[in-house]
This record gives structure tokens, sequence and C-alpha cells, in this order.
């Protein structure tokens, strides 16, 4: 069922996002496994496109934000006003009240706006004038920075990384896709063809059953220990956190359901390493001398570390 689902799913955003299914069954993974997704690219790729697919094929609630210098933290968790009649505050909700929130450049604005995001990604709720609001689930962020645009931007601390399961990198589509898309666009209302294949309770449920997938306790060392050589590896300053293992774990669980497994097997953990862990390491400045990147160091890591042999009865 979940499956078929999920090819539903992808193929109905494949509709507006074209040429680039893997972003597409990597994002689907995230949201599965409850994680929130960074879009590090140039602009015109098509990353609010993706963003805004999900949202309709998902059947989720939607709101964009595009963050500049003076966007206030407020836009994000909402306010309190006074109400005149009754005498009291009420709370006025902002953009967070929603199922997929995406954040466009969110390296635009100022830290205290960025900041605003750190309760609403990890908790799940916000906090207004000393009074907790719970936000609807599931919710997911996809936030977007253009990597090649660096003025006026204000680079996102590692505390606000961390809080992403993952960062993808969309590319530029090839000839035969960009031929498809000059052909099949029409404009602004090619998102009215995708259709809902999905209910925010069926997000919920998948979410809720990836953690009956089982983990063999070879795999959860395996990936304690890709994620523990991250720290002791001489280029890198901040290595991967205890945040960062479970959201490998996570999402090797997420990959496994999409290839019709209920257990997790070592190429699961592999395909996802480098997506939930580059944006996680902090380089010394020995490593951008040399021109070591972060995905070097991991993709040394994954050669070094043997991967478990898996005996199943």
């Amino acid at each position: 069922m979940i499956i078929e689902q999920s090819e539903q799913i992808m193929k109905e955003v494949g509709k507006v996002f074209i040429g680039k299914d893997e972003i597409i069954e990597k994002v689907l993974m995230t949201i599965y496994a409850g994680g929130h997704v960074l879009l590090e690219d140039a602009p015109g790729v098509g990353k609010t496109t993706l963003a805004l697919g999900f949202s309709r094929a998902l059947g989720l609630s939607y709101r964009r934000v595009q963050f500049t210098p003076d966007t206030m933290p407020s836009d994000i968790t909402g306010f309190s006003i006074y109400n005149k009649n009754t005498g009291e505050f009420e709370y006025k909700p902002g953009a967070a009240d929603c199922h997929l929130l995406l954040g466009d450049e969110i390296n635009r604005t100022s830290p205290k706006t960025q900041a605003a995001l750190l309760e609403v990604m990890e908790e799940g709720s916000v906090t207004v004038d000393g009074v907790t609001h719970v936000l609807k689930k599931p919710f997911i962020c996809i936030a977007t920075q253009n990597r090649y645009d660096s003025a006026g931007t204000q680079a996102l601390p590692d505390s606000q990384l961390d809080r992403f399961m993952v960062c993808l990198s969309i590319g530029y589509p090839s000839i035969e896709s960009q031929v498809t898309i000059m052909k099949t666009r029409r404009g602004i209302s090619d998102i009215e063809n995708v259709q809902a294949r999905m209910s925010r309770d069926d997000v919920k449920e998948i979410q809720d059953y990836l953690y009956s997938v089982k983990v063999m306790d070879s795999i959860l060392y395996y990936i304690a220990e890709l994620c523990e050589a991250t720290r002791k590896d001489r280029m890198v300053e901040l290595g991967v956190s205890p945040r960062g293992v479970q959201a490998l774990s996570q999402m090797a669980r997420a990959r496994a359901v999409l290839k019709e497994r209920d257990y997790v097997i070592p190429e699961d953990v592999q395909a996802v390493f480098l997506d939930v862990c580059a944006h996680r390491l902090a380089m010394k400045s020995q490593a951008k001398i040399e021109g070591v990147t972060s995905k070097d160091v991991l993709l040394d890591i994954l050669k070094k570390i043997k991967a478990p042999s898996l005996k199943r009865k």
C-alpha cells in the first residue's frame, strides 16, 4: 500500500518537477522520516515548484515565506493582539500555522528571524508571550538558499543547519528534460494538474510506521561508527551531532520502506549518508586551503569503515 501511494506521489510531483526523480524520492523519504529539507542551489532550478508540488500531492496545507532583511520573527511564529471587545490578548498565527512551510532564501533574513524557526522545526510548536502553541501535524519545513549569491546574506548557524535532516542540491536538468519543460510548461496553472494522492493522516501513519522498520544492532553500530569517524577526521572541526546520527537512522528506515523492505541494510545507510551529514560538518581552514570538501571526507569514511554483512534466516 505504501509503495503504491509513494509511486503515485512521485508521479504527481514529477508532472511539474521534471527530470529529477532522485530528488523527488529523497524529499519524500525525508517527509516520511519526519524531517526538514534544505535545498541549496542556483536560482530557477525549481525549488519552489518542488515544495508546492509535494504540498498538493500529499494533501497538506501550504504557506510560503519569502525571507528578506525586514522579515520579522512574528511573521513566522505569529503574535498577540489586544481585542478591545473582550479585553484580552488574542493569538494570531504566523506562517508556521500549516503542514508544509516553504522558507524561500532563508539566508537573506536576519539571524533573529532565522532563530525563530529553531523551536518550530525542533519542537513543532511556537511560544508567543510565554504561551506555547502546538503546530499542526505533520509539520515539514522546506527551506531554500542560493549557493552562489552571498551579497546581503546571513549564513545559517550550525545549530539551525543541524535541524535540517537533509541538504539537497537539485542541479540543472538535462537537455532532454529542458526540452520537455519547454514543450509542456503552460505557466503557473501547471500546478493545478497535481492531484492529491494522500492525506495528512496518511503521512502521519507512515511516519509512525517507520519506527517498526527493523534495524539490526550491527547496522546501528555501523551508523554510529560512520558518524564517529567524522568527529575524528583531521580536516573536520565539528563532526556529526547525535541528532545527525538519529537522522541517518531514520532516513535509512525511510529508504528501506521505499525499497519494499521492513528492515534496513547497509546500502540504505550509504545511499543517504552524504545527504544527511555533509551540511553538518564544519571544516577546518586547512581543508579549505587544500580544497577538501565535506563530501570528500564522507566518501573517504565510507571507504574506510567496513559495512556489516547481514545474515538473515
